[in-house]
């Protein structure tokens, strides 16, 4: 598992962002980019954020021009792209939302987002992770998406004689429509001190509720949220704490382990090398990822199913994207459920 932040940092960048963030509701003819690449809202005045590179996507994404062609006019000819940008925003008017942080425009999103902020998700999960008796073993905020992932020792199970590993989970959360709220299931192997998530079993709960109609817009107007959508954020956020607990239930944890003690006994028939460069093109590792995943297989000398998967956690570590090590670590989930014809084609490539 990648180290992360302490409990004392996040809680003061969370802190911090919450004072920082502004969000705007905007008709796009209230909006145009800068031939530098800027966002320019008209609220009353005229204010300019830099813009993401997440928020530069969204945006070629919705006025539909192709990715390549965005990211070359950016590169090459930026007065082009803002001619380009700036036509569509006025001949395609339209409500969005656009969420900022620290004078920089972080997303472009649709008027119908509902602003789940990350502040909120840990105030009401850390306590009820600390009630559960859960230990968070790494927490990080990255630009697209907080992350705390918490074990408990209460729960625990042998995969195979002296193999240990507790139940635990990870919740996570996008402030700028990179992914869904998500609470998801792990397994913490005390062997190598590495999670497993295991997203099949997880819960979702995507941004999207009633249209932002409280504000009439005549131009853009800063968002904020009404009594009614903050009650409705409380007692959406209970039930996360309730899924939270339910989560961390023995039943849930023992239907884990049988699977992951089935996956023991798939051996790696032929050749690890081939069978490591199988699933690298299958889950597109990069080449690094792949020599990672191999090393860490030969090195713990387990040539199983349930090895392979241990080998891709591990690797998860090695990584410095804090993002793609947490995929690693759902990567090693499905590597235990791979369907039997995908295994086989794993297991017996040579």
């Amino acid at each position: 598992m990648k180290n992360g932040r302490s409990l004392v940092e996040l809680a003061g960048e969370l802190e911090r962002q919450q004072e920082s963030k502004r969000d705007f509701l905007a008709d796009t003819r209230s909006l145009s980019m800068t031939h530098g690449g800027d966002l320019e809202i008209t609220n009353g005045d005229r204010e300019s954020f830099n813009t993401s590179d997440h928020c530069h996507g969204q945006i070629g994404a919705r006025l539909n021009i192709p990715k390549r062609y965005y990211d070359k006019m950016r590169e090459e000819a930026p007065d082009l792209l803002a001619h380009n940008v700036n036509t569509w925003f006025q001949r395609n008017p339209e409500r969005r939302m656009v969420r900022t942080l620290d004078g920089r425009a972080r997303a472009f999103l649709s008027d119908r987002y509902r602003p789940l902020d990350n502040f909120d998700l840990a105030t009401a999960v850390l306590p009820r992770l600390s009630d559960s008796g859960c230990e968070v073993k790494s927490a990080q905020l990255t630009e697209s998406r907080l992350y705390i992932q918490a074990v408990t020792e209460k729960i625990t199970g042998e995969i195979r004689r002296g193999d240990v590993v507790q139940a635990g989970l990870v919740v996570s959360n996008s402030e700028i429509g990179a992914g869904s709220v998500r609470v998801e299931p792990m397994l913490y192997r005390l062997a190598c001190l590495n999670g497993m998530i295991c997203a099949d079993q997880g819960m979702r709960k995507y941004h999207v509720g009633r249209a932002n109609r409280g504000i009439e817009l005549e131009g853009a107007a800063e968002f904020f949220k009404d009594s009614t959508r903050e009650l409705d954020d409380r007692a959406f956020w209970a039930k996360v704490c309730d899924v939270v607990e339910a989560t961390l239930n023995l039943d849930g944890f023992n239907t884990l382990i049988e699977k992951m003690r089935a996956a023991a006994e798939q051996r790696i028939e032929a050749n690890p090398v081939k069978a490591v460069e199988v699933l690298s093109n299958k889950m597109t590792f990069t080449e690094g990822e792949q020599g990672s995943v191999l090393r860490h297989l030969i090195e713990g000398g387990d040539l199983s199913q349930w090895g392979l998967a241990n080998a891709v956690t591990r690797a998860a570590s090695d990584l410095e994207d804090y993002d793609r090590a947490v995929e690693f670590e759902r990567i090693g989930g499905n590597v235990i459920e791979l369907p039997r014809t995908e295994w086989e084609s794993i297991a017996k490539a040579s």
